[in-house]
């Protein structure tokens, strides 16, 4: 890495073209590096007068300014973080799959983007960033746009649901191929408000109780890449969302080869049955809910005796006619059922004797069989596991035991799980399928920026149900790059870098996921391999923003320049992963 103590200075060259002579006034920082000089361009000043050059010149060699030549620096705007995303969208071309000509809109929409990784908030507080007396970043003069308001915002937002469909193909174009997987979940967010016709009462997945909500899918590709988002009433359930974009990738993304995954509460038996059943070049990877699961065990389908020189089995059932069943057992997670179910069962024998004592007391006796039935009925099943006790309610007494027959059926199932397919086994191994519905956990991260860690969704401040749509379409633009952000940066986050040697050491596919030799070493020391601080994605960010861009002007003239502070290592680094230049 070069040496953050190289001397700065003014390097000029001269060029004669048909009899003039041009001058060119650069910015350098000259430094050694493998015992070479090498020197790094910061900046272009020849677009400055002369005796402002001069002047810079003789403050860099430690010399004396003529009369009226010190400088100040006016102001200080935190740039590097703003630099890096807008950097980084550019490079992905996002630019022109929002629009392919420059407009202001286009500017402003990308700069909602890279405010909303940087800094997600309100429109209103986003449109501080354009206003030269209230930003806090370069992000309005790295754009060329300033004196922002709302409205115009607003406007922009507008502007981008209307062009969604557009985008979405696009970005279906660079990163969707013909016969690919799909990854498809369901997540909501709650909303405070009543007005929107999107806002219903659904299962809220925030915990949220009395608060209605929206609900959106996203879908990503094999890799965990966000390629669309739609966003459906809060009272829509999982399955049906389904249809939708099956759909939008056949039809509107030409795609006529696609298996999609989702888990076992998108993809059910009637979705099959109803919607992807015998439709040529769609195919699905589920999973079995557990009920599906004990009927198989019941059938002989399933035996423990599959899983003695293995953890993955492929059987077949009458019915799942055509289908594939992978059948695995993970004995971490037997393990952690098993301990789980017995917390759980001593728990409620817990609150189930404190209502034994109160009907043998001898004061104030718990009597009465209506009574002591209510009582239990507000305590069996807290715990969710009151299947596992009969219960014994008379008119002066109460008793209970546990099924064990029952808690024995529901333990030998502990550990195992059913990945269901139409997939063939000449398409796609046991393995890769197991493989394939356990990516479904990319998306799952995906939710988790979103709403909470990084770009917070909620809370949502839109009443009308396009701008709740274009909303969270944003987000998920703004996902799209922080995306790519961390998967270039993920040497120096606590993200795993060598995540394909730690899979190609994994003994089972069943097995948790490993992580890297290097990644666990990350985790330990806090620091890299090259002694660097390991950072999360937030703050990283937070590290670059503290590489400024300074406005500085000359003391008795009205002549201004910008000045960059140096990088730091850490900051030299990250911009060389995401392969822009120094000089920003």
């Amino acid at each position: 890495m070069p040496s953050r103590n190289g001397a700065v200075h003014v390097a000029t060259t001269s060029r004669t073209y048909k009899g003039k002579v041009y001058q060119t006034h650069l910015l350098r920082r000259s430094y050694r590096e493998g015992g070479k000089v090498k020197h790094q361009t910061l900046g272009n000043l020849s677009h400055l007068p002369p005796d402002l050059i001069d002047t810079i010149r003789r403050r860099l060699r430690g010399e004396e300014p003529n009369e009226g030549g010190q400088w100040d620096i006016v102001r200080t705007l935190p740039h590097g973080h703003v630099a890096a995303t807008l950097g980084t969208l550019q490079s992905l071309g996002l630019d022109d799959v929002l629009a392919s000509r420059p407009s202001r809109q286009r500017d402003l929409a990308m700069g909602m983007i890279v405010a909303r990784v940087i800094a997600p908030a309100s429109k209103l507080a986003t449109a501080r960033f354009f206003k030269d007396e209230t930003a806090g970043t370069s992000l309005s003069l790295e754009l060329g746009i300033q004196d922002v308001h709302e409205d115009e915002l607003y406007q922009t937002l507008d502007w981008l649901g209307k062009r969604q469909r557009r985008i979405e193909t696009k970005l279906a174009k660079k990163h969707l191929a013909d016969g690919t997987l799909v990854l498809y979940d369901v997540s909501g967010s709650y909303y405070t408000g009543r007005r929107s016709g999107l806002v219903d009462f659904g299962y809220n997945r925030d915990g949220k109780r009395g608060v209605p909500q929206i609900v959106y899918g996203l879908l990503c590709n094999a890799e965990g890449c966000p390629i669309a988002v739609e966003v459906f009433k809060g009272n829509t359930a999982d399955p049906k969302t389904l249809a939708t974009q099956i759909k939008k990738v056949r039809q509107r993304f030409r795609i006529e080869r696609v298996v999609f995954v989702g888990d076992r509460g998108m993809i059910t038996g009637r979705r099959i049955d109803e919607e992807l059943r015998d439709v040529d070049g769609l195919d699905w990877i589920t999973a079995l809910r557990a009920d599906n699961i004990k009927k198989l065990a019941s059938q002989k389908v399933i035996e423990l005796s599959l899983f003695d020189d293995r953890d993955l089995a492929a059987v077949r059932s009458p019915d799942y006619p055509g289908e594939r069943l992978v059948v695995c057992r993970n004995p971490l997670l037997a393990e952690e059922r098993a301990r789980k179910r017995d917390t759980l069962l001593a728990s409620t024998e817990k609150v189930l004797d404190e209502i034994v004592i109160a009907t043998t007391r001898a004061k104030r006796r718990l009597r009465g069989k209506d009574k002591i039935g209510l009582r239990v009925g507000k305590v069996v099943n807290r715990f969710k596991v009151g299947k596992h006790f009969a219960l014994d309610i008379g008119e002066e007494h109460f008793s209970y035991r546990r099924r064990e027959k029952k808690i024995a059926e529901e333990a030998a199932l502990d550990g195992l799980y059913v990945i269901r397919t139409s997939v063939t086994s000449e398409s796609m191994s046991s393995e890769h399928v197991v493989q394939a519905y356990k990516d479904l956990s990319k998306v799952e991260r995906a939710f988790r920026c979103l709403k909470t860690i990084d770009l917070k969704v909620r809370p949502i401040y839109h009443r009308l149900d396009d701008r709740i749509r274009a909303h969270v379409f944003l987000c998920m633009l703004a996902y799209y790059v922080e995306w790519h952000m961390r998967k270039k940066l993920a040497p120096i986050l606590f993200d795993d870098h060598e995540r394909e040697n730690a899979e190609n050491s994994r003994k089972s596919i069943v097995a948790p996921a490993p992580r890297s030799k290097a990644a666990v070493r990350k985790d330990q020391r806090k620091r890299t391999d090259d002694d660097e601080p390991v950072h999360s994605f937030r703050t990283l960010l937070e590290d670059l923003g503290t590489l400024a861009k300074n406005r500085v002007r000359v003391r008795g003239s009205s002549d201004e320049f910008y000045l960059l502070t140096q990088p730091t290592t850490l900051q030299s680094r990250a911009l060389n992963l995401l392969g822009l230049p120094q000089t920003l």
